[in-house]
């Protein structure tokens, strides 16, 4: 949870993410802007928070430091117990490939290259064999349900069906947390739900999840919600009526199939 400001800097011992009285602090011209303004939080391992706010309320900002993108001007940042605040650009690099999944609303994904090699990219800085990568990101594949898919190229594949292949690049390295940047944005309601389901399933078995959205009933799949407003925490909360997206998918018309949309 939040701390308040004058509060322990102390991490909890199941504290995966801990953020101690984080400023960022960026120069335009001769203007400062204020996009944190002394962030304290904790997130242990297993939990399942949506980030949210208004544009610039200091989300993008603060899920880029939680992701080693940027540091804090001021402030303590552990992530898995190492002080990740001031590190070299080499050793935020490293750390990112090792601990972090990352998951994009636009799905980044390498156009000329297919799904399996898609998921195999974050693997290419590890001591791994072929043969080792490739069963790693086949298992990747079929945990998100398109090991039959492996060998289509991203325009052979729907935007639901890219995003799982994103979702599997994110989990190939065992990353400590997966940070997901609006990663429904570009789909429609019922693949929406669909993504939440795999997120949802992933938490289950153990995986934590910290995830960017502005959309209110999307952040209801999560079981904690932190509204940033003002480049401070406004509200942190445990969601009372959480959403459980495999339901919900029984309640809903069958969408076009996948395979029928990416032929259209």
């Amino acid at each position: 949870m939040a701390a308040e400001d004058g509060g322990s800097s102390m991490p909890d011992n199941n504290s995966l993410i801990h953020v101690s009285h984080i400023v960022k602090t960026y120069e335009m011209g001769d203007v400062e802007v204020h996009a944190l303004r002394g962030v304290s939080l904790d997130v242990n391992r297993g939990e399942f928070v949506a980030i949210m706010g208004a544009s610039g309320s200091g989300k993008s900002t603060f899920m880029n430091i939680m992701g080693c993108l940027d540091v804090p001007t001021k402030g303590e940042y552990l992530l898995d117990n190492v002080n990740v605040s001031q590190l070299s650009r080499d050793s935020l690099a490293r750390i990112r490939n090792e601990k972090i999944g990352f998951v994009f609303q636009g799905f980044n994904l390498l156009s000329r290259t297919s799904a399996l090699e898609n998921v195999e990219l974050p693997m290419f800085y590890r001591s791994l064999s072929n043969k080792a990568r490739r069963d790693k990101a086949m298992e990747a594949l079929r945990i998100v349900g398109l090991e039959d898919r492996w060998q289509h190229m991203p325009n052979q594949l729907s935007g639901g069906q890219q995003q799982r292949v994103a979702i599997a690049r994110a989990l190939v390295n065992d990353p400590s947390i997966i940070l997901a940047d609006e990663p429904t944005g570009n789909l429609d309601s019922r693949t929406s739900v669909e993504v939440m389901e795999i997120f949802q399933q992933l938490n289950e078995k153990g995986i934590t999840v910290l995830l960017v959205t502005h959309e209110l009933d999307i952040a209801e799949y999560a079981k904690r919600n932190v509204v940033f407003k003002d480049g401070r925490v406004k509200k942190d909360f445990a969601v009372a009526n959480r959403r459980v997206a495999v339901e919900q998918l029984k309640a809903m018309p069958a969408g076009v199939d996948e395979e029928e949309e990416v032929a259209a």
